[in-house]
């Protein structure tokens, strides 16, 4: 069993910055991909960055070069550091860890509200 817990979020002022947090626990290996989605009201969930195959990072066009992501592997720890916040990023930001096996599994955390206005 794989459990990822989500914090950081909150609200910001445009232009500011916040950092996200996920930490995962279980049964984490094999591990396709690990990064973070986010969903604003009505619209449908999107990539925001993640760490693709070969340690390779994938970032939505909207957010390059003001968000970046990272990890610490010793503690299965996924960080997204985001700068120059506009309040079309205001969204539920959720962790995603997709490990492949005999299958490809996709593990989501609980989410974490970031909401950018002034």
């Amino acid at each position: 069993q794989v459990e990822l817990v989500e914090s950081g979020g909150g609200l910001v002022q445009p232009g500011g910055s916040l950092r996200l947090s996920c930490a995962g626990s279980g049964s984490i290996f094999s591990i396709l991909t690990m990064g973070w989605y986010r969903q604003a009201p009505g619209k449908e969930r999107e990539l925001v960055a993640a760490f693709i195959s070969g340690g390779r990072t994938n970032y939505a066009d909207s957010v390059k070069g003001r968000f970046t992501i990272s990890r610490d592997n010793a503690k299965n720890t996924v960080y997204l550091q985001m700068n120059s916040l506009k309040p079309e990023d205001t969204a539920v930001y959720y962790c995603n860890l997709k490990v492949i096996r005999t299958r490809l599994y996709d593990y989501w955390g609980q989410g974490t509200q970031v909401t950018v206005s002034s």
